[in-house]
């Protein structure tokens, strides 16, 4: 899921007070994988309707949106457009290894391996159309505005970060440390995850809602913006997920402030290129991705568009959605309060 920054970079741990009044600009694919791949029953089954239709990802979106609301941050989701040819590599390996994933998690729960099984589990969701679609309905029904990418949703979101863009996105929303590659000038990661996640020993650990500046990260770093962007791509990105063998965080970071032009750092004898795609290409991808100035506004719930979906069409509990939807009519409420004191 693109290159791993992690270990180079200080985070800011952040409460969701401190995003109090900011629209977000949420990676949508790499959200609803994410609700499919946590929300899940003790063996790792999703969560399904009477017809076995998984609904993981409609109680993602309907729960988090509603506690991120109460905390007055708004979130804007942008959907992947048309894929690059470049990702086609790394799109038929994330197949594979979620086939194998599946394999091993039915065979654990067989035998038994709850915690084993789990953790396969998490590694096995598929997002397809039909669940887009799904989404998209339920995100109308609550007002909160989606939009279409041209091309890769990371790449709009961080666009839409930008001072010059029309709107007023403060961040982007998303796992994937890509989003920085991309320019985006603050990103959120743990936005819309639970607040404690199960570890391999059986255990639960805490996890913080944390942010990330493009400025601070180059500081840190003592680099610009430009050799990030060949950090990332020596040690993988979506696309050239393997990278350069042997190359990690800490080698990359030490090479690209050893060179001042990606020529010359091609030519060092760590540098062994095997992937199919040009690292120019990749580059130049990063750089000037295909995006546009898309407009959106928040819309008004519909409480009964809200209950079809969940619960005419996939057996969510009347009663837990009613106490949802009390819980956002507050939400909105208490916002328009808000505004209104400012009239």
């Amino acid at each position: 899921m693109g290159v791993n920054l992690g270990d180079l970079i200080e985070r800011e741990e952040i409460d969701f007070a401190d995003l109090n009044d900011k629209e977000i600009a949420v990676d949508a694919m790499n959200t609803l994988y994410q609700f499919l791949s946590i929300i899940r029953q003790r063996d790792g089954t999703p969560l399904k309707d009477s017809s076995g239709n998984i609904t993981s990802h409609l109680s993602g979106l309907f729960y988090r949106n509603i506690n991120m609301l109460e905390e007055n941050i708004r979130p804007v989701y942008v959907f992947d457009g048309e894929a690059p040819d470049l990702k086609e590599k790394e799109t038929t390996q994330r197949r594979k290894k979620r086939e194998e994933a599946r394999e091993e998690w039915k065979k654990l729960k067989e035998e038994g391996k709850v915690s084993e099984a789990y953790s396969k589990a998490t590694q096995s969701s598929k997002l397809t159309g039909d669940m887009i679609k799904e989404s998209k309905r339920l995100l109308d029904a609550m007002g909160i505005p989606y939009i279409q990418a041209p091309s890769e949703g990371e790449a709009q979101a961080a666009y839409m970060t930008h001072e010059d863009y029309p709107g007023d996105i403060y961040a982007v929303g998303s796992q994937d440390w890509d989003s920085l590659l991309f320019g985006a000038e603050r990103m959120v990661k743990n936005l819309t995850t639970r607040k404690t996640r199960k570890t391999s020993s059986g255990g639960r650990k805490e996890i913080s809602t944390e942010l990330i500046e493009l400025e601070e990260v180059l500081d840190q770093l003592d680099i610009s913006q430009e050799k990030l962007i060949w950090m990332g791509v020596l040690m993988g990105t979506d696309f050239n997920p393997d990278g350069v063998h042997g190359i990690g965080p800490k080698t990359a970071l030490k090479l690209v402030r050893e060179y001042d032009s990606w020529d010359k750092l091609f030519e060092d004898e760590k540098v062994e290129w095997e992937s199919e795609a040009g690292p120019e290409q990749i580059i130049d991808f990063f750089k000037s991705p295909p995006v546009e100035e898309i407009e959106y506004s928040f819309g008004e719930v519909d409480e009964e568009k809200i209950k079809e979906i969940l619960v005419d069409d996939h057996d969510f509990s009347e009663d837990r959605v009613e106490s949802g939807l009390s819980d956002l009519e507050a939400a909105l409420s208490s916002r328009q309060s808000g505004l209104d004191s400012f009239t």
